[in-house]
């Protein structure tokens, strides 16, 4: 089957660190499309060599310098954590050649461990770039845009939306979810595809990364936290409930980040005074195989079911962080919530001041849907700019001083 190639918000960050450094990482999980992506920017260029495949594997692996031998720059090696030997000898071959810049890709699945390797054998010559599943930018064929509380997007306009969707059609993405090779085929069973990643990510990413005994409590496990997205994670009752240790759910939730399959959103703490709430939030990084682990099969069971309200947040969050993710920036994104039960769902920090985003799921914003939102902008008064309510209607309408809703297609 072959697929239409959609342009990626990364690719200009990615030519540009190929000229300016020797070897470039680019790191994501499974399937989101690295090797697609290099491939049509770089196949005239550089011979790929994948080191998945046992054979090429083992003979990186026992003759490193003979290997790189046969492979000279410049050259991109797929699925480098199988053989991370190669990197101390890349080490030794780029520092012979400083100046010259593109000299090796190498893409990789496993943040973590890659990482670390990366740290110990190539600082400070490596750029560390990540891919994520497609934006609904990308998704939409129009990856380069500002969001609209950035300067720059008056000049591209805020009305460069993206195409209207009735509210089955965003559901029925949000099911299947952004993965290129299941986004792209409509006719292809999203829950077949979804079963066989889930299942090749437990047999293969997690043996290694770190050996689990295990793999149908920890499949329980990643299905009870996906019941808990976009809500602040209570670790002691969820380890309790699955009947692990709470070092045991710490250490599985670092697997599931390591691997991309979720990521982080931590509390914003400041001075005021207030008592904050100080556990994180955790998020999917891709819907469909977040309504895949809980069990959702249909659009309306999904929008209008218990889990509606968290999987739009997820949606929303997910998509804001692979925008920064592709623009090579980590998202600068913060929740707030007081003990007093007052919140706002995201805050994204912009050249030192906070742009406080509430997410609704309904289609009728409410001026009592801003309570959090004004309350944080009279406690932040000196570092907070205009707030917004995001939610899948078509118009944006003033809710309050200083804040407005943002219809999902504007974002």
């Amino acid at each position: 089957m072959v697929y239409q190639y959609l342009s990626r918000s990364l690719e200009a960050g990615i030519q540009k660190a190929t000229a300016e450094f020797p070897v470039v990482v680019l790191v994501g999980p499974r399937q989101s499309g690295k090797t697609t992506l290099l491939k049509h920017l770089f196949e005239a260029q550089y011979k790929i060599i994948s080191l998945e495949a046992p054979d090429v594997r083992l003979a990186a692996t026992d003759d490193p310098r003979g290997f790189l031998n046969l492979f000279t720059p410049p050259v991109i090696f797929d699925e480098i954590q199988y053989a991370p030997t190669l990197l101390t000898f890349i080490k030794e071959l780029v520092d012979a050649d400083r100046n010259r810049p593109g000299q090796y890709i190498l893409t990789g699945s496993q943040n973590l461990f890659l990482m670390e390797q990366v740290t110990e054998s190539l600082a400070g010559r490596a750029a560390v770039l990540k891919l994520m599943p497609f934006s609904r930018w990308e998704l939409a064929g129009i990856p380069e845009r500002y969001l609209p509380w950035e300067k720059e997007a008056g000049d591209n306009g805020i009305g460069t939306n993206l195409p209207v969707q009735s509210y089955t059609e965003l559901w029925t993405q949000v099911l299947r979810g952004y993965y290129p090779e299941i986004a792209l085929a409509a006719e292809r069973d999203s829950r077949l595809w979804q079963a066989s990643y889930v299942q090749t990510y437990l047999e293969r990413d997690l043996r290694n990364l770190r050996n689990i005994g295990d793999l149908t409590l920890f499949q329980v496990f990643i299905r009870a936290l996906a019941a808990r997205c976009a809500q602040i994670l209570n670790l002691s009752e969820l380890a309790r409930d699955i009947g692990v240790s709470v070092n045991t759910a710490k250490a599985w939730i670092s697997i599931l980040e390591a691997s991309f399959q979720i990521f982080i959103l931590r509390p914003y703490f400041t001075n005021i005074g207030k008592r904050l709430i100080k556990s994180p939030k955790i998020y999917f990084m891709d819907t469909g195989l977040l309504c895949y682990l809980v069990g959702l099969r249909d659009p309306e069971h999904a929008a209008s079911g218990p889990l509606g309200g968290a999987i739009f947040e997820n949606l929303v969050i997910a998509d804001l962080y692979k925008i920064y993710m592709h623009r090579g920036e980590e998202p600068p994104f913060y929740f707030w919530r007081t003990l007093a039960g007052e919140e706002v769902d995201l805050l994204v920090e912009v050249q030192n001041n906070m742009i406080p985003l509430e997410i609704k799921i309904s289609e009728t914003p409410r001026k009592e849907m801003v309570k959090g939102l004004t309350s944080f902008q009279r406690d932040f008064h000196g570092k907070v700019r205009l707030g917004f309510v995001i939610f899948p209607g078509k118009t944006s309408l003033p809710l309050g001083p200083n804040v407005v809703t943002l219809p999902l297609m504007n974002m």
